[in-house]
């Protein structure tokens, strides 16, 4: 299992965007309040969009914002669709893919190490990052961040 940027990134924008509530957050103020790139943001964008996570709002004060709750939403769901699944070795999520399934010695422990990680992303949910976030004390976006540029 390795977490790409994709769903680092995709994390660390949603949360941003969460943080405006209805307001639409354009990816311009969320790709320089984040310090990445806007076109791989609208990129991992479209994703969300297409899933029913967010929602873009077109106009000058246009923009993206989560269409759920944020308690409903949790990071598993996010970082499967945004890399796939999280197993840490593939016949975890298929049976067919190593001839020693049900013979292998460590897949027991493969098995452990993905429930534990999907446990902990399955429990975790937008809310509760947004809710962190608030934690680190960092300044709210100004107002006009919120407009689109």
């Amino acid at each position: 299992m390795w977490i790409s940027t994709r769903a680092q990134y995709g994390m660390r924008a949603l949360v941003e965007v969460a943080m405006g509530g209805e307001r639409p957050t354009s990816l311009k103020t969320v790709a320089d309040r984040q310090q990445l790139s806007q076109a791989y943001l609208e990129q991992i964008f479209a994703l969300l969009r297409n899933a029913g996570v967010v929602e873009s709002v077109r106009g000058a004060h246009g923009g993206y914002r989560v269409r759920r709750p944020l308690d409903h939403i949790d990071t598993l769901e996010i970082v499967e669709l945004l890399e796939g699944s999280v197993a840490p070795v593939t016949c975890i999520d298929d049976d067919s893919n190593c001839e020693r399934t049900g013979q292998c010695s460590t897949e027991p422990l493969w098995r452990e190490v993905d429930e534990a990680v999907r446990t902990v992303l399955r429990r975790t949910t937008l809310a509760d990052l947004v809710r962190r976030r608030g934690f680190l004390h960092l300044e709210p976006l100004p107002s006009t961040f919120n407009q689109a540029s």
